[in-house]
């Protein structure tokens, strides 16, 4: 090892030699001042001079002669530096400064196409950094391109060499580092991936969402001629991709097309999509059309599952939309119309019927919703746990923390002979419950990171979900029976709907009416948003059951420190673009700052010309962000960008490690992306 540091010391001091050297002109002009002024003068001049020379000499050679040495070391074995030299694989040696110290034929030939560049490896590879240079481990890959070729590049450190050949290699000077640079041109290879990627087969379904309601709008000599028109829509937009379609049913299509057809679909946002909503023969309703598409799997039947799933999901949210799902995540388009309500309740019953089955097969029901639960999550408990106890199976609500908007109504079950101590418990509580005959029931949520105890979910095997938000790319897994249904208004009026076909009928005492009823009207805006026909018969069903409504109007009723917030949000508002108004809460309440952020947001919606409101709040390291909307933008969408989720006029997120002006700016920017993709009315 000895041998190999004295070839760099050798260089070294040669190359520093006249800067040692100048330190003899000290001594001399030293004895010259005492001599004579004049001399010493001369003196000083001649060693600046000297100085000057040294100093340039060393810059301006050190690269020159170290490349020298570079190709002595490398032709002192002549079968090596023929190697080298003739190899076909492009190769070259680099200083930490990236300056091309030695490169043999074959990548001054691929330097030769560009004459115009500098000798240095980061203008020949502007995606290469300095600090690649200087990386630790001993081989480093790297993809870039030149001259409209792609290369693979490897970076060996010359230390990693084990050869006796490249001896001197190892540090022509001790302060310099040098990098072997390989070149593999890997064109053909990235374009022929290119193209096996855009012939790879794309599986998809087509569903005519609301086929049966706009059949019973039309007379029955245009049916055929409006299904005729809807099929030939669709089997052009297909086949314009080169693609095969196939009828399944009288409302369903599967299709096959390549990867790059899918590709121009995306870019196009599937126009399919607003094409068949122009279809008119007399139908007041609009036609709308969902697409569930899956591709990049390692086969087809995979490909079909990722199909399949995508057209639960985009049915789930509500339809008018595609899906389109590969491994690593799914892009969404369209979603712009309201959710269509089914006006028959057949599906509650069934629903209803399945639940029933379930329950009787366990002993006990543990009954959870979201984190800072509202009304509706209460609501859509209490009718559970109602169920539940008439089928004489034991209950149990699970909640971990209760906000001020629910308390007064949850004090009237804490203080009541009519109902156990234990109606509610915490999630540590429920764990301890758990075994083989205990089934879970999450309502009002399907997302298991905002679940009251998302810990429950691994635990118990039975699973039912009972939700009216649209389904986001993250849901419940492994629910037995799932009850999503987008078009309701609350998660309470499901209930209250089931309640209704569970045995001969089971009727909500008073208390338990109230909360439901509240559900509703909180999550309609007092029957003013996402209401059907269903929702007030729901609501006539609940009156009947002894609802209250002066008795939830005053639960309702807000603190004036609360009152005093909200109304300091809706004057901080800022309107962004003449149309979204933007707020945050600046005087927090008590209790239950995120629900005054829902307040404020729907207050915001009464000012004129406004299509969308964002209020938003810190909590301890998470902003909580709430967005309301009337008709003119889908909320939902807007949130899912932030990583939330909700309803089409109804939707949040949670934001943690950010300040609210940074929530701000995404708020923004999701905005502006929505307006540049026509996803605002």
């Amino acid at each position: 090892m000895k041998k190999r540091n004295i070839m760099p010391g050798i260089i070294d001091l040669y190359l520093r030699a006249p800067l040692y050297l100048s330190l003899l002109w000290l001594p001399i002009l030293f004895l010259a001042f005492f001599l004579e002024l004049k001399f010493m003068l001369i003196l000083l001049f001649c060693a600046i001079v000297y100085l000057s020379f040294a100093v340039s000499l060393y810059r301006s050679r050190k690269t020159r002669l170290m490349s020298a040495l570079l190709d002595f070391s490398l032709r002192a074995n002549e079968n090596k530096a023929r190697l080298f030299e003739e190899m076909p694989t492009a190769y070259c040696i680099v200083g930490e400064n990236g300056e091309l110290l030695w490169e043999n034929k074959a990548f001054h030939k691929i330097l030769q196409r560009d004459e115009k560049v500098e000798r240095n490896i980061f203008n020949i590879f502007p995606n290469m950094q300095k600090e690649m240079l200087k990386e630790k481990e001993a081989v480093l890959e790297l993809h870039s391109s030149f001259m409209e070729r792609k290369y693979c590049i490897d970076l060996i450190r010359l230390e990693a060499l084990e050869d006796e050949g490249t001896e001197t290699l190892r540090g022509l000077s001790e302060e310099e580092d040098l990098v072997a640079v390989y070149l593999r041109d890997e064109t053909e290879e990235v374009e022929l991936q290119q193209k096996l990627d855009e012939e790879r087969v794309v599986l998809g379904l087509a569903y005519i969402d609301n086929y049966e309601d706009v059949m019973e709008q039309i007379e029955e000599v245009r049916r055929s001629l409006l299904m005729a028109l809807i099929d030939r829509k669709i089997n052009r937009y297909i086949s314009s991709s080169n693609g095969v379609i196939k009828k399944i049913e009288k409302d369903k299509y599967f299709f096959l097309l390549k990867q790059a057809a899918l590709e121009k679909m995306m870019e196009d946002r599937f126009s399919i999509l607003e094409e068949v909503k122009e279809v008119d023969m007399g139908n007041e309703l609009a036609v709308t059309l969902s697409l569930g598409v899956g591709y990049g799997a390692g086969d087809y039947s995979q490909n079909y599952e990722y199909a399949r799933t995508a057209m639960d999901m985009a049915l789930g949210r509500g339809g008018d939309q595609a899906i389109v799902k590969n491994p690593e995540k799914l892009n969404f388009y369209g979603g712009k119309s309201q959710s269509t309500e089914r006006v028959t309740r057949v599906k509650a019953r069934v629903k209803a019927q399945a639940f029933q089955e379930l329950v009787e097969s366990k002993d006990r029901v543990l009954i959870m919703g979201h984190r800072n639960a509202d009304m509706d999550c209460l609501g859509s408990s209490v009718g559970v746990y109602r169920m539940v106890t008439a089928m004489d199976k034991r209950a149990y609500i699970v909640q971990n923390n209760v906000t001020s908007t629910i308390l007064p109504l949850k004090e009237r079950f804490l203080n009541n002979s009519d109902y156990p101590e234990d109606m509610f418990i915490d999630g540590e509580t429920a764990k301890g419950l758990v075994d083989s005959t205990t089934m879970l029931v999450v309502v009002d949520c399907d997302r298991p990171s905002i679940i009251d105890e998302p810990e429950l979910l691994n635990m118990v095997k039975t699973k039912v979900v009972f939700d009216h938000h649209r389904q986001s790319s993250e849901t419940i897994q492994g629910a037995v029976l799932s009850y999503c249904e987008p078009y309701a208004s609350s998660a309470s009026e499901l209930i209250a709907e089931m309640m209704q076909y569970i045995q001969d009928g089971v009727k909500a005492r008073p208390l338990e009416a109230d909360c439901m009823y509240g559900g509703v009207v909180i999550d309609t805006r007092e029957f003013t948003n996402q209401t059907g026909v269903r929702t007030f018969e729901v609501a006539a069903y609940l009156r009947r059951c002894g609802a209250d409504i002066t008795r939830i109007r005053k639960v309702f009723r807000e603190d004036f420190s609360d009152y005093q917030a909200k109304a300091d949000a809706i004057g901080r508002a800022d309107i962004y673009r003449d149309f979204y108004a933007i707020s945050t809460l600046g005087k927090k309440g008590e209790d239950s700052p995120t629900v005054l952020c829902a307040k404020a947001a729907n207050e915001l919606l009464n000012i004129r010309g406004i299509k969308a409101s964002v209020v938003m709040t810190k909590v301890e390291d998470t902003v909580f962000i709430s967005a309301r909307s009337i008709d003119e933008m889908n909320v939902q969408v807007l949130m899912e960008k932030l990583g939330g989720g909700g309803h089409r006029t109804v939707a949040g997120a949670q934001m943690q490690g950010m300040e609210v002006e940074e929530c701000i700016k995404k708020v923004k920017e999701a905005i502006d992306e929505m307006i540049i993709e026509g996803e605002v009315a």
